[in-house]
């Protein structure tokens, strides 16, 4: 939808959990706004720094981005501009006058911060959570191109998100060093991995490494499967089993292990590893051992592939803006970066397709997802 306003300042946010690539898109969309002769402000800690002044004393809720502050960012991991999962402006958690929580819509408030600052289009990175947000701002008339973030590659209209590729390189090396003290002491290695709802990077990560077992969130699993495919692989001569476990994977009939719920703010996953170990034992005689990789999946420099997809990914959606494009998303649709509208995509998550030959191919090394 072609605009009329002319752009002279843009805002950044990154929003949701931190990724391997952020710095990078950062940087695209920087020195290609400033190209442009575009202001460029990026905003503290997704919409906190702009709609809570009073969390940034010294006035740095805003900053300029220029050339020098972004010189030096792609290799960097985590984010220049901070980020947050907590705080939802749309379901902001807030004390009622009896002292109870309740969920307040701020979006109001949210848009004058953006009037007030004079910004004339925003470029947000994010998630599901972080886009349908934003989505919202949109249909409020804020001028809005999302950036695809997350580790997990579950979100929809887009074959890939930056950050996925580096983590699953990271738990790919991380298991692999697995392999050598559980063959040495007969063990069975159980390795959980992030993915939320989604089994990608268990499953990637599990095909790469020569798993033999993969529970992703997609198959609920059966124990007795797992204990018997274990169980007959050390009876061909195996001396070791690897067991890689996405933190959303239940059993049939269970339910996902949940940490934390918290209001205004994603369920936090975690447990699936230490639940499975405690149900194998006593139905398979070797010893179990649990690693849980966790946020080191999360952390770090980005691949030279997220880099580059990064670059892109920023690099497109300041081109989206300056041909007057609003409320969509930049995609991966190789060998290209097309658009998608953000209301196709931000209510919806992408699932490992079960028929795919991702999945066939496992099968064929003979991994099992414990159906």
């Amino acid at each position: 939808m072609a605009q009329e306003k002319k752009i002279k300042r843009i805002a950044i946010n990154t929003g949701g959990g931190d990724a391997p690539g952020l710095n990078a898109v950062i940087k695209a969309v920087t020195v290609s706004a400033l190209n442009r002769g575009w202001e460029v402000i990026g905003i503290r800690d997704g919409y906190n720094g702009l709609f809570l002044p009073e969390n940034y004393p010294k006035g740095d809720g805003l900053i300029n981005l220029t050339y020098e502050l972004v010189e030096d960012i792609t290799p960097q991991g985590g984010t220049i501009l901070g980020t947050t999962n907590r705080g939802n402006p749309t379901r902001y958690p807030m004390k009622d006058p009896n002292g109870k929580i309740i969920e307040v819509d701020r979006t109001d408030e949210v848009l004058a911060g953006f009037r007030r600052a004079k910004i004339d289009a925003l470029v947000a990175i994010g998630g599901d959570g972080s886009l349908f947000m934003a989505n919202g701002f949109a249909k409020h008339g804020l001028r809005v191109v999302g950036v695809p973030k997350t580790i997990d590659n579950d979100l929809d209209g887009t074959v890939l998100t930056f950050g996925f590729e580096t983590a699953v390189d990271f738990a790919t090396q991380a298991t692999d060093r697995l392999h050598t003290t559980a063959h040495s002491h007969k063990r069975v290695m159980i390795v959980e991995l992030m993915g939320r709802y989604a089994g990608w990077i268990a499953l990637e990560t599990g095909i790469a490494t020569s798993a033999d077992v993969v529970l992703i969130p997609e198959i609920p699993y059966d124990l007795d499967i797992v204990a018997e495919h274990i169980n007959k692989n050390f009876g061909l001569g195996r001396k070791h089993a690897i067991v890689v476990i996405a933190e959303g994977a239940k059993p049939k009939g269970g339910e996902t292990a949940v940490i934390e719920r918290e209001s205004g703010k994603a369920e936090r996953l975690g447990g699936a590893a230490n639940i499975l170990e405690a149900s194998l034992k006593g139905k398979i005689e070797n010893e179990i051992r649990t690693v849980i990789l966790g946020h080191l999946l999360r952390g770090g420099s980005p691949t030279s592939f997220d880099r580059r997809l990064s670059l892109r990914f920023g690099a497109a959606a300041v081109r989206a803006l300056d041909e007057g494009m609003n409320s969509i998303m930049v995609a991966l649709d190789p060998p290209t970066v097309r658009y998608v509208p953000l209301d196709q995509i931000s209510s919806k998550m992408r699932t490992v397709d079960l028929e795919s030959d991702t999945v066939a191919t496992a099968r064929d090394l003979g991994i099992c997802f414990g159906d």
